[in-house]
């Protein structure tokens, strides 16, 4: 049966975690989705991991949707969310136009970053019919901003701030809230504080779900992987077991473990 936004409502009523992964291709699409992966993320990330580039920003609309494509073809049964790449919704009629190309290419779900500024972005896509992920903490687009890849909502000021953007973007139609690089109890406050699923990458262990990308979790990136990833594929010698052991992984609740996770 297939994965919707209901399903993962659903499991943050019982309390049950959920997995989410990148994908980028058919191949992996049909192997992720058979793995039992709820969730299968088109990460703007395929700019960095498939095109070596040093950030997200170069990557256009187009090359979202041609990925989104392929995805969906190999897709077996999860939820398909999609990156609106770089100021392609820096406008009310872009972020219309972008999310269409999206949809149409297979996208059952668009992401967004950016904070409560971005709610009226988010209702208007949301009462057109275009369900929405909302992404705050480290937000890999703004990187100039932040002078580099750095735990966001460390202080009490801005943990504060990031729990009422949350629910502002929830209340503007936000289906799900994603949160990269927050200190543990940051996560487990906002995962708290909206009734929407809440995916972590580097959030702690108490968000709703979790998500990697592929090639993190598989071992392939070079250099130094980041704090909150785990190498899945030392440990199982397969792809297909080391989709499997995060899987179980993250339902247990054994990962992330707490030497994944950011402190205030």
């Amino acid at each position: 049966m297939a994965v919707t936004i209901n399903t993962l409502r659903d499991c943050k009523t019982r309390g049950e975690k959920f997995t989410c992964l990148t994908a980028y291709d058919a191949t992996f699409a049909h192997l992720i989705s058979q793995a039992g992966v709820e969730v299968m993320l088109v990460g703007d990330s395929l700019g960095m991991v498939l095109q070596g580039n040093d950030s997200t920003l170069p990557v256009t609309v187009q090359d979202m949707a041609y990925h989104t494509r392929a995805v969906a073809r190999g897709n077996r049964g999860a939820l398909v969310m999609a990156d609106l790449p770089f100021m392609s919704y820096g406008t009310p009629d872009a972020a219309m136009d972008s999310s269409a190309q999206l949809m149409r290419a297979g996208a059952h779900m668009v992401k967004l970053e950016g904070s409560s500024w971005m709610a009226d972005t988010v209702e208007m896509l949301s009462t057109r019919g275009v369900p929405v992920c909302a992404h705050l903490g480290l937000t890999p687009q703004f990187v100039n901003k932040f002078g580099g890849y750095k735990v966001q909502g460390k202080d009490d000021s801005a943990a504060d701030q990031m729990v009422a953007d949350a629910r502002e973007l929830v209340e503007a139609g936000a289906d799900i809230i994603l949160l990269e690089c927050v200190p543990s109890a940051l996560g487990q406050r906002i995962t708290e504080s909206v009734p929407a699923p809440v995916i972590g990458i580097g959030a702690g262990a108490a968000t709703d779900g979790q998500v990697l990308v592929m090639h993190d979790m598989l071992g392939a990136t070079p250099g130094k992987p980041p704090r909150f990833v785990k190498d899945f594929l030392a440990e199982t010698g397969t792809i297909q077991g080391a989709l499997e052991a995060f899987v179980d992984a993250v339902k247990k609740g054994t990962f992330p473990a707490q030497e994944h996770t950011f402190k205030a």
